[in-house]
């Protein structure tokens, strides 16, 4: 007799996907005019493609197209090694390990300390494609809340006794967090770390954001608050910071776990893509990305003023937003009369006007914020981003008259 059904892993049972990648794709779809406030992608026009078609014609030699060492280029190594130091975030070539992008990152982490059963403290909300990860290898995710302060450690304590268990790991966006825009403050990094290593916990430190500060005061990262720190697995990426596509990024790791992280990364993708590996590290070493850098701040800024005046406008206080001081995000939580509204049920007909978003559930594994929804200002200009703005305005004003039979405005 001919199998019918398929001999799946056990393992799939835990492979949900992410709302957010899948937007790209719903998005394709669509034939009418849509302002993308869902993806977090850097705005198309900052990126420095005449720069990268230059440093192109001089670093792609046949040699480029092969295969790289596992860990990384050299070429890259040592340029992101002077550029961490220019920065203030120094660290060791037995540090590092180049990836593909951030994702993979996460993955390695998960790969080399999450076990299923395992628990694993993530901010709520936060970024579904690292919950997805955790998941992905069997951990259990215990949410702990957010304030305007990042994650409140203080909260920490409590959860983990009702637990009845020590967690295996705390994951964490420390800058102008994916999904809130919140940052950490000094003292929550600080007692963080005092938490970890009384648990003996590993905080998986995902920080694509950190550089693309454009208001306010720099907060030292775990790396440099606990130099060499076994227990800190830091994970970066090239991709907020110059271009998604590129799809090249690092840890920084206790030494002790680079030859494990190598070996895990060669059951991979063997290498990471060689030819974006040498461009960037041209980039760097050409002083361009400091430059780049200084002009994100110069248009992401005014944008984010921009989506906070729109939203003044056309919602006044029925939609209350967080207030980063840099990276790409506002959350906004939506308040009296439109407040019972699920900003999944208001997708769709969001998406009808024009006008695209992550709905709230989809940043929690248990599906709350069902009044909230994560909006990217980075992607639009500040006239595409007033449009989107009043497209939004329009789908919540149709969802409560529907309710209701009479408009809020």
């Amino acid at each position: 007799m001919i199998a019918t059904t398929l001999p799946w892993a056990m393992r799939t049972d835990k492979l949900v996907g992410s709302v957010i990648d899948s937007s790209t794709s719903l998005l394709a779809s669509q034939k009418h005019d849509i302002v993308r406030f869902a993806m977090g992608s850097p705005a198309a026009e900052t990126v420095p493609a005449q720069a990268f078609s230059e440093i192109a014609s001089s670093v792609l030699t046949a040699d480029a197209m092969d295969y790289a060492a596992t860990e990384g280029d050299p070429a890259l190594l040592d340029a992101l090694l002077g550029y961490l130091d220019s920065v203030g975030e120094p660290t060791s070539a037995d540090r590092l390990v180049i990836t593909s992008g951030g994702m993979q990152g996460l993955d390695l982490a998960c790969k080399l300390f999450v076990d299923p059963g395992d628990l694993v403290i993530v901010e709520s909300p936060t970024y579904t494609n690292g919950t997805a990860t955790i998941l992905s290898y069997g951990g259990d995710v215990l949410e702990a809340p957010m304030d305007s302060d990042g994650l409140v450690v203080e909260a920490l304590p409590e959860l983990v006794e009702r637990a009845g268990r020590r967690p295996k790991m705390i994951y964490v966006i420390p800058n102008f967090q994916n999904p809130s825009g919140t940052t950490m403050s000094l003292a929550r990094r600080t007692m963080l770390l005092e938490l970890a290593h009384a648990w003996g916990s590993v905080i998986l430190d995902d920080d694509p954001y950190g550089l693309l500060r454009f208001e306010g005061e720099h907060i030292p990262s775990f790396p440099s608050l606990s130099p060499n720190d076994p227990l800190v697995f830091s994970v970066r990426t090239f991709s907020k910071m110059i271009a998604p596509g590129l799809r090249v990024g690092w840890v920084d790791a206790a030494p002790e776990a680079r030859q494990l992280i190598v070996n895990a990364k060669q059951a991979m993708d063997t290498c990471t893509n060689l030819p974006n590996q040498r461009m960037i590290a041209e980039f760097i070493r050409r002083g361009y990305l400091d430059a780049h850098l200084r002009s994100l701040a110069a248009v992401y800024r005014p944008r984010k003023i921009a989506m906070q005046q729109s939203i003044a406008t056309y919602f006044g206080d029925s939609l209350v937003t967080t207030d980063p001081e840099g990276g790409f995000f506002l959350w906004a939580t939506l308040r009296g009369e439109a407040a019972s509204i699920s900003t999944q049920e208001l997708f769709e007909v969001a998406l009808a006007e024009g006008v695209a978003y992550i709905p709230g559930p989809a940043l929690s594994v248990a599906g709350a914020f069902h009044d909230s929804l994560r909006l990217c200002f980075a992607s639009s200009t500040p006239d595409r981003i007033d449009e989107g703005v009043k497209r939004l305005a329009v789908a919540v004003d149709k969802v409560v008259d529907a309710r209701s039979g009479s408009s809020r405005r």
